[in-house]
């Protein structure tokens, strides 16, 4: 597409600045609020701030990082910015970085440059809600247009819960029926921008290294093979289209979760949450795929489908309070969590005794990223299938580690993977043994993110703690020593969360889900006396396990 001539010829231009203000969308292509932050205007300030909230090194953290975000994630973000000043830079402008509160330095800018328009992509995260509130009360107080457009998704979500009688939609076929087929025309690619305009006293930065935000990285063997940037989006987009079957075909529970060296997804959920890749731009570019091809798989399972989830659990989020929490949260079934911080611990550390479960957790300490099924086995391990800790603390966990950690989608498969909402067969557990077995039965996964149990035979890298000692000693891991125990016997410990997963609906049901702090304290201390009374060794049942 051409872009219009304003955006050609300088000597059009008149008015005044504008300032875009990055924070997702973090991209050149289709991105409607920088070319509308570029049209008709004499000078454009693109604006990024380094906001101490996720940022600033937090020297207590279990793992190097901010607080609220782990070193692969700035990383990530850091490359992105990088690759957005790069492309910036083609089109005759630059990245300018500041450092504080966003609001405000946003204020102080607007107060310090020649400013008539502001504009940044809309966002329905809580935290950037609150921001966009301050920053437009102050614009429209100082008379400067605010221009915000709906970008970061394919849906406005706020059409959606409208078109549902000021509802979110909580079934993905309802909430597919309310959206219906997408209508939107890409932006305009931009082949120059106006240039930066007078920055007065402002302290401009350049893009940050993580040595410059104070992160010294610790050695380590192994690092995130995932690059930041709208480039590296673009270029992976490529190369998944570049398969035209494989797209085709694609079927989301097919995928293999071990698959490490090369991925059996398209990995592109980092960049969609930065805002690298336009959700828009894929969506046409597996249209345009689907219509030369003789046949596709279709929705929940097609890639096309996997764009749709994202779409809905923004939506769910975007339309329930406290979303987030199972407090106040009124679509969360109420349920007495365990409190364990030593077992919490050891799933975060790696250090359950199970190593499918432990392989994947180190795979997301060191690259920040593992396959959506890995994800489903060691959140249904932590809450519903073997520990019984609340999903919020596993949340959390994931929010910090993940590249590709997004508010909306992270807290919306933590509801669905404890069996809080969403989906209720808290029966079906994936199990740590077999699930992973069924994909991998060498434990070549397994021996890569666990050099411990690398020479560990077959039959016994999923359950080592059976091997015989000779077996043990010769694969130089003594279990106990050199590798955890279980933290907790699978076949007992998933029969008892099943047991207390029942008793819990049961209340929600009885109580038509308004249940009390203290009703959920009486339940708590029924299953410690439960588990006061269990034998040494209780009966083992028939498990109903996820194949």
């Amino acid at each position: 597409m051409k872009p219009p001539l304003s955006l050609l010829n300088p000597s059009m231009l008149s008015g005044s600045g504008s300032l875009m203000w990055f924070r997702k969308g973090l991209r050149v292509h289709d991105n409607p609020a920088l070319e509308y932050a570029s049209r008709g205007s004499t000078c454009v300030y693109p604006l990024f701030v380094i906001d101490p909230h996720y940022m600033v090194l937090d020297p207590n953290a279990y793992s190097p990082g901010s607080t609220r975000a782990g070193i692969n994630r700035i990383r990530f973000l850091l490359e992105s910015l990088a690759d957005l000043d790069s492309s910036l830079k083609k089109l005759g402008s630059r990245l300018l970085v500041l450092k504080g509160e966003p609001s405000e330095v946003l204020i102080r800018c607007l107060n310090e440059w020649d400013v008539r328009k502001l504009c940044f992509e809309y966002d329905t995260d809580p935290y950037y809600q609150a921001l966009d509130d301050k920053a437009k009360n102050y614009a429209s107080a100082a008379g400067i247009e605010v221009f915000s457009p709906v970008s970061h998704t394919i849906f406005d979500p706020a059409d959606i819960i409208e078109k549902n009688g000021g509802r979110p939609p909580l079934s993905y076929q309802s909430f597919l029926k309310l959206a219906g087929e997408p209508s939107f025309s890409l932006s305009v690619e931009l082949s120059w921008m106006p240039p930066v305009g007078d920055v007065g006293r402002c302290e401009i930065l350049q893009v940050p290294t993580l040595k410059e935000l104070g992160y010294v990285e610790k050695h380590q063997d192994e690092f995130t093979p995932f690059r930041g940037g709208e480039s590296e989006a673009l270029r992976r987009l490529r190369e998944s289209l570049s398969d035209k079957e494989w797209v085709a075909n694609f079927e989301k529970p097919k995928g293999d979760p071990s698959a490490y060296i090369k991925p059996a997804t398209t990995v592109l959920s980092p960049y969609l949450k930065f805002g690298c890749l336009s959700s828009r731009y894929f969506y046409q570019c597996l249209k345009d795929v689907y219509k030369n091809v003789k046949r596709h798989t279709s929705p929940p399972v097609s890639l096309v489908g996997q764009l749709l989830w994202r779409e809905f659990f923004y939506t769910v989020a975007f339309g329930t309070p406290n979303f987030d929490e199972m407090k106040g949260n009124k679509i969360c079934k109420q349920i007495p969590w365990n409190d364990d911080d030593k077992l919490l611990a050891a799933w975060r550390e790696a250090r359950t005794g199970y190593p499918w479960i432990d392989a994947i957790m180190v795979q997301l300490r060191k690259w920040g990223w593992m396959h959506h099924l890995a994800r489903h086995s060691v959140a249904c391990f932590l809450t519903r299938g073997d520990l019984f800790v609340h999903w919020e603390k596993g949340r959390d966990i994931f929010e910090r580690l993940l590249i590709d950690s997004d508010w909306a989608i992270n807290n919306g498969n933590w509801l669905w993977l404890s069996c809080s909402s969403f989906f209720y067969q808290y029966n079906r557990i994936y199990s740590p043994i077999s699930f992973g077995r069924k994909y991998d039965p060498n434990g070549n996964y397994i021996r890569h993110f666990l050099p411990i149990l690398k020479d560990m035979p077959k039959e016994y890298i999923y359950e080592p703690w059976t091997a015989p000692l000779s077996v043990q000693s010769k694969a130089k891991c003594i279990i106990g020593r050199d590798y955890p125990k279980p933290v907790v016997l699978h076949d007992t410990a998933s029969n008892e969360c099943r047991k207390k997963m029942g008793q819990a609906y049961a209340l929600n049901q009885r109580l038509n889900g308004r249940v009390s702090e203290e009703d959920l304290r009486k339940l708590r201390r029924k299953f410690d006396e439960d588990e006061d009374k269990q034998e040494p060794k209780p009966r083992r049942q028939r498990q109903k396990l996820i194949k």
